[in-house]
């Protein structure tokens, strides 16, 4: 698996609950972009309309040998799932709270895939006390190692 990019912050914004792979409908210059690692999720969403679903703002960079047929930056792509898979997650975005957010793209063998979770925003104070917990643990991790 080759991973071309990841959306870290969305580990820190949100509880990801479950995670799904979709395939995602590409051009030929987005694919050779993708390959060359010119990507970015941040600020992109998973967004379900009419029994179809659609990744919208995520950024892949125009392919550098490309000529003007080449693709916009910022369109609004198609994922491949299942009917079944659509319509579970139609239904648990239906409650309140909970959206797709894209979490990494990656290479499966020569098919790009998108790894879509299904998240729940997080509060401020748990983000707060998240860091509080991080920085205890290395805290205790370093007085272990400068003990011995």
């Amino acid at each position: 698996m080759n991973v071309v990019c990841q959306n870290r912050k969305a580990f820190h914004d949100y509880h990801i609950e479950e995670t799904i792979e979709a395939g995602i409908s590409l051009l030929g210059t987005e694919v050779k972009s993708l390959r060359a690692g010119q990507a970015n999720l941040k600020d992109s969403y998973v967004l379900v309309k009419d029994n179809e679903v659609f990744l919208l703002n995520c950024h892949i960079s125009p392919y550098s040998h490309g000529n003007i047929t080449n693709h916009e930056p910022l369109r609004t792509r198609k994922l491949l799932l299942h009917r079944k898979e659509i319509e579970r997650l139609r239904g648990k975005v239906a409650q309140k709270g909970y959206t797709l957010i894209p979490l990494k793209v990656y290479f499966k063998g020569s098919m790009a895939k998108v790894e879509v979770g299904l998240a729940k925003g997080k509060q401020v104070f748990e983000k707060r006390d998240k860091i509080k917990e991080r920085e205890a643990k290395r805290e205790i991790a370093r007085a272990i190692r400068n003990r011995g």
